[in-house]
């Protein structure tokens, strides 16, 4: 027998023998690092156990000589720890690095970088010295996968040794030859020329990479190899500028006018936000639209607190760099647009009215003028409970006894409640109707908040398994009472649901496909529909599959617009992607378009969203849902649910040709161990 490598002939035999040999302990691993959710899950043990995929790196030093030369040592590893070969020779893959070096001078917040280069712009002709990765390094091998890299730049003569430094390393594992996809990492290490430890809060630390992927999933930008934002403000800060467009792509005001996007009011004005990037790749943010609830307003949505950041505070600290990233139509040379007329030439004075907190919410401090109106401290609340429901059988009229307080425990009354729902809907096996009733003019009761209510639509007569009550509603609360910022808010209840059996059958809940609890991870608070309805169990009991917008979709629209809850989820989320436009009208005939929407994280992370796999297939659910805008009408529930993403005629037509009269086929090449699975599918 004779071993031939032919395409890659470097690799040691010695190291593929090795790799056969201890192939059956690994493959047995029970710690493995990869799940079902990797492409690597998928491939050949004996591949796996060869390759194995993944990369670390890890500074494990850092030093600058007297003549300014920058030194860095870094170990590069697989996720079990073994020495990684950058060259790709003695170990599978080749391993590129780069290196940023900055430092925050003594008594200053932002970093300033070491490297750097100069970008002209071919646009304007201006040129630009931005922050970016060392060149003209050097490297020498010091162990398993540990190296020394010597920048080729080096620091000035006049650095101040007892300022922090800092030195990143990002980059990739290219295992493309071996059908896998690229690695990536970056790792950050700080340290004090003159010796000695890096204090608590030198460190330049506002936002934990953690919170970034909440909605992100993994920052992975500029090619996927910047991973924290550790390594990204290294470079993203006031010395970096696009010299394309002359906006600043600091970390602060780039990342603040992202998320602001459509509403920033030099965009509402009719501008645009735009940075150039590498190889003048456009990115226009003008028509992004912030996710969590209260848009950028809210924004402890990404300055989380207790989440570890040394400076999480931060954000309570008003500068003219900070907030006029938002609010840029403020003029702060001339004073145009700002509260007080007069310019700011310098950030001294901005605290004297904008405190971190004042006495009122809505006032100039930072707190109050980011109050989110539906979570001011001044509202009463107002809280549900359903305790019961009889009258049960098919063909009878519920009862319902629910009840009505404030979060201080008083009960309320109706006239406290201007809005108020009941639905009522079934079966639980996959709500095919509803109907909502107002029960505050026909509600008995009232002492303490409890109220009796029987529907006058009565449970349908072949009605069978289990069904469901929910309850909304707000109050309407007058804020700021007497003043010239009174307003009018809605204090809406927590939406309850409560099952029950309508022949005596076990209960059987729902199915649990999504989780609020990821809803807002991104949305920070769900609430739509005026505010009442902010949870899954709510939200569902309507956004049946026999329901569309056609009630009030204007008859020059048509045909009308799915509104099942997977499907429109699905689209609007998967907005950017639609071949088509998908809108859907709401009260009054508003109409609401998605396809600006762009999903924050990777859309084919089917568990961004999903919880329990309950994306695998076959799907818990059957029937079909009705479509009338859809390619195909009425739709099956696998169809629906992944062409919702996967927009294209070609994957309808796929769907359609493998349905038969006896259903979906799909789970024969899709199910959880098919060549073809969806978890297999959307592997990263």
């Amino acid at each position: 027998m004779t071993l031939r490598i032919t395409r890659k002939p470097s690799f040691r035999l010695f190291a593929v023998l090795v790799a056969l040999v201890t192939c059956a302990v690994l493959v047995s691993a029970p710690n493995s690092p990869f799940t079902e959710h990797d492409k690597a899950y998928y491939a050949d043990p004996n591949l796996v156990n060869f390759v194995r995929p993944g990369l670390q790196f890890q500074i494990l030093s850092a030093e600058i000589a007297a003549d300014g030369t920058i030194r860095a040592r870094v170990k590069a590893t697989d996720p079990r720890g073994l020495g990684l070969d950058r060259l790709g020779v003695t170990t599978p893959g080749t391993v590129a690095m780069s290196f940023i070096a900055a430092t925050i001078p003594a008594g200053e917040t932002l970093y300033t970088s070491y490297t750097r280069r100069t970008q002209t712009s071919p646009i304007t002709n201006q040129s630009a010295t931005q922050a970016g990765a060392d060149t003209g390094g050097t490297w020498q091998v010091v162990g398993d996968g540990e190296y020394i890299y010597t920048f080729g730049t080096k620091a000035p003569a006049n650095i101040d040794r007892n300022a922090l430094h800092s030195i990143s390393v990002y980059g990739n594992r290219n295992l493309s030859e071996f059908d896998l996809p690229t690695n990536y990492d970056d790792d950050t290490f700080h340290f004090i020329p003159a010796g000695g430890a890096v204090r608590p809060g030198m460190v330049r630390d506002i936002i934990k990479t953690a919170t970034c992927n909440k909605c992100h999933d993994q920052l992975g930008l500029h090619g996927g190899s910047r991973r924290s934002m550790e390594n990204c403000v290294l470079c993203h800060q006031p010395q970096t500028t696009d010299p394309d467009t002359g906006n600043t792509v600091d970390m602060a005001t780039m990342i603040h006018k992202i998320h602001r996007g459509k509403d920033l009011p030099s965009v509402v004005a009719g501008g645009k936000y735009v940075i150039i990037g590498n190889q003048q790749s456009v990115h226009d943010y003008s028509k992004v639209g912030f996710s969590a609830y209260g848009g950028v307003a809210n924004c402890t949505a990404c300055h989380e607190q207790g989440k570890g950041a040394a400076q999480e505070n931060a954000w309570l600290t008003p500068s003219r760099r900070a907030c006029g990233s938002c609010h840029d139509n403020v003029n702060f040379a001339s004073g145009q647009g700002h509260a007080t007329g007069l310019p700011q030439v310098s950030d001294n004075q901005c605290s004297n009215c904008h405190r971190p907190e004042g006495e009122l919410e809505f006032d100039a401090s930072v707190k109050g003028a980011h109050t989110v109106p539906i979570f001011s401290r001044d509202l009463p609340g107002l809280v549900f409970e359903i305790n019961g429901v009889t009258n049960t059988a098919p063909g009878q009229r519920p009862t319902v006894t629910f009840t009505l307080k404030d979060r201080a425990g008083r009960g309320l009354s109706m006239a406290e409640v201007p809005r108020l729902a009941l639905v009522l809907a079934g079966p639980t096996s996959d709500y095919t109707t509803y109907v909502s009733e107002d029960p505050r003019t026909q509600a008995t009761g009232g002492q303490d908040g409890r109220f009796t209510y029987t529907f006058t639509a009565p449970i349908p007569q072949t009605a069978k398994g289990t069904f469901s009550v929910g309850i909304e509603g707000y109050r309407s609360l007058t804020l700021l009472a007497g003043t010239q910022k009174e307003m009018t808010v809605r204090d809406a209840g927590i939406n309850k649901t409560l099952n029950f059996s309508v022949d005596g059958s076990q209960l059987a809940a729902r199915r649990q496909v999504v989780s609020l609890d990821k809803c807002n991870a991104c949305h920070s608070f769900l609430s739509l529909h005026g505010n009442n309805r902010n949870t899954i169990e709510q939200c569902v009991l309507c956004h049946n599959p026999a329901q569309t917008d056609a009630a009030v979709r204007p008859t020059t629209d048509r045909p009308a617009e799915s509104i099942e809850f997977s499907v429109m989820v699905h689209r609007i989320h998967a907005g950017h992607e639609q071949t088509r436009e998908y809108a859907v009208y709401g009260r009054g005939s508003v109409k609401y378009t998605y396809n600006d929407v762009g999903f924050p994280g990777r859309l084919q992370n089917c568990n961004m969203c999903h919880i329990n796999n309950s994306q695998q297939l076959p799907l818990a659910a059957t029937g079909t849902i009705v479509d009338p805008r859809g390619l195909i009408n009425p739709v099956l529930r696998t169809t629906a649910a992944c062409t919702g993403c996967h927009t294209s005629v070609a994957a309808a037509s796929h769907a359609l040709a493998n349905t038969t009269v006896l259903g979906e086929s799909c789970a024969a090449c899709h199910g959880p161990n098919a060549d073809f699975s969806v978890n297999r599918a959307h592997a990263q």
